[in-house]
């Protein structure tokens, strides 16, 4: 388990990171997500001791890692952005190095790394032949030498092509079934794909500690519905949908000038963005007020709330 309680972080005068607290459990797999200069690289380092926090303290298993450093790192498996790999050395020789420098059996180890990390077919290949998505295999197999209890990896499908991207995420979701694993990364699909939970760090603090699933209706607005309808102007339009349950807010979009003239035979049309709240259905409830009106109804189609919105809201200055 991960303890990261008031933890604070400044370069000079520059606070970093400022008073985060979280907890992680064994067996979650987290998203630690922000964007560039929020501070999720240097929490991930100070929780891998790479960086000793400003002030706060972190504890792995209830071990404070300032006071027994060696013991919490013996727990730690970290693999960066670019994993720091020899590329002279053919891939069983490094992994071998890397064993003997853990003080890992190398005969149990790295047979069963080269299975698990899927590296049989380039075992006898110098590191500086390899693809990008093999490199990131041997990184995550180094991280994985001394059998942590938690795994930290850093973008590891930056630069990855789509099928490179499908393996390294499978073998992620393979080594979490037994580990606590963090990830940080921009790419948010994966985020979803992988993630049980996510923590949004933006401006050096939690923007958003939630459940993957649960992030769309707790930070916004979880769907919009557009809609265009005819026969009724734009207050009485607004007045209907305005008195159902589950509308949050309601907005008019504003006929595009450059748009084709509509002949005058035809009605006009209103068009409106309907936000939702929750995950409420109300779809039925439009379609049977309009018609209930005698309007007429030409368009209506449903909007999810992405997590890019979520992200874009908790990190420029949206919701809190």
């Amino acid at each position: 388990m991960i303890e990261v309680e008031h933890v604070s972080r400044s370069f000079g005068s520059f606070r970093a990171v400022d008073d985060v607290s979280f907890s992680i459990k064994t067996g979650e797999i987290v998203g630690l997500l922000g964007p560039n200069g929020a501070g999720k690289t240097t929490t991930m380092r100070m929780i891998t001791g790479f960086l000793p926090v400003s002030s706060g303290t972190i504890k792995i298993d209830g071990q404070n890692i300032t006071e027994d450093e060696k013991t919490a790192k013996r727990k730690i498996g970290y693999m960066p952005e670019s994993a720091p790999l020899y590329g002279d050395m053919i891939v069983e020789d490094y992994l071998r190095y890397v064993a003997a420098m853990q003080n890992a059996d190398e005969k149990e180890k790295v047979p069963q790394l080269c299975r698990i990390c899927g590296l049989t077919e380039v075992m006898h290949k110098n590191v500086s032949d390899l693809s990008r998505g093999y490199r990131q295999r041997v990184g995550l197999a180094h991280a994985l030498m001394n059998d942590p209890e938690i795994l930290i990896l850093d973008e590891p499908t930056s630069g990855l092509d789509p099928n490179q991207i499908g393996e390294v995420r499978d073998l992620i979701k393979e080594i979490g079934k037994t580990r606590t694993v963090i990830i940080s990364t921009h790419i948010l699909s994966e985020v979803e794909m992988l993630c049980g939970r996510v923590i949004i760090i933006s401006h050096g603090k939690i923007a958003a500690d939630s459940p993957t699933s649960d992030l769309r209706t707790r930070f916004g607005n979880s769907a919009s519905i557009h809609i265009q309808a005819a026969g009724c102007t734009q207050n009485q339009l607004e007045k209907m949908l305005s008195s159902l349950d589950g509308v949050s807010s309601v907005r008019f979009i504003e006929e595009d000038s450059d748009a084709l003239t509509i002949p005058s035979s035809v009605k006009k049309r209103c068009g409106a963005v309907v936000s939702v709240s929750g995950d409420n259905e109300i779809r039925p409830l439009i379609v049977s007020g309009i018609a209930e009106k005698g309007w007429t109804l030409y368009d209506i189609a449903l909007q999810r709330n992405s997590l890019e919105d979520v992200f874009r809201t908790l990190t420029t200055g949206g919701v809190q």
